[in-house]
C-alpha cells in the first residue's frame, strides 16, 4: 500500500481544491461565505503573477488535503514570511498525520526560502485545531486582533484616495 505524498498543486487539482475549500467553509460554520469559483482559484494559483501557492497531500489521484499560502514581509525582521491561509484535511483521513506533514513541508519551504516566520489565524472556538497547533509549538498572539475592511467600508475609504 502506497502512502500519501505531498506536492505543489497542479492546475488539474483545482476542482478538488475548490471542493475542499467548500468543505472547510462548512466545517468553519460559514458555508455561504465562499464566493470564489474554481476559476478564481485557478487564476490565483496559476496566473501571472500567482497570488498564492498550495501544497496538496495526495493518495494516487485523490487530493486528501491542502495548505494554501502566500508570501508576507515583516518590516521588523526585514525578511519574508509565509501566511497560511487555509489548512484542511478530509475528515475521513484526519488522525493520520497528514495535517502535520503538510505543515512540516510548509515549514521546510519557509526555511528554504529564508523566511523569518510562518503565521496563520485560527477561529477561537476551534479547539481541535488550537490543540493541534499548540502540540507543534505554535504560539498564540493573543494581543493582536484581526481587522478587516470589505464591501462598502472598503469602497468608502478608497474614495478618500
Amino acid at each position: 500500500m502506497r502512502s500519501p505524498t505531498i506536492r505543489f498543486a497542479r492546475p488539474s487539482d483545482v476542482p478538488a481544491l475548490h471542493a475542499l475549500i467548500l468543505a472547510l467553509a462548512e466545517y468553519e460554520r460559514a458555508p455561504d461565505a465562499v464566493r470564489a469559483a474554481a476559476g478564481d482559484l485557478s487564476r490565483a494559483l496559476f496566473g501571472e503573477p500567482p497570488a498564492a501557492e498550495a501544497l496538496v497531500v495526495v493518495d494516487g489521484d485523490r487530493v486528501l488535503g491542502f495548505a494554501l499560502f502566500f508570501a508576507t514581509y515583516s518590516t521588523w525582521t526585514g525578511r519574508r514570511g509565509l501566511w497560511l491561509e487555509d489548512l484542511f484535511v478530509l475528515p475521513d483521513r484526519r488522525g493520520e498525520g497528514l495535517g502535520r506533514a503538510l505543515l512540516a513541508r510548509l515549514a521546510a519551504l519557509a526555511v528554504e526560502r529564508g523566511c523569518a516566520r510562518l503565521e496563520w489565524n485560527v477561529l477561537d472556538w476551534n479547539e481541535p485545531a488550537l490543540a493541534f497547533y499548540r502540540s507543534l509549538g505554535a504560539q498564540s498572539l493573543a494581543e493582536w486582533t484581526v481587522h478587516r475592511l470589505d464591501g462598502e467600508a472598503l469602497a468608502t475609504l478608497a474614495r478618500w484616495a
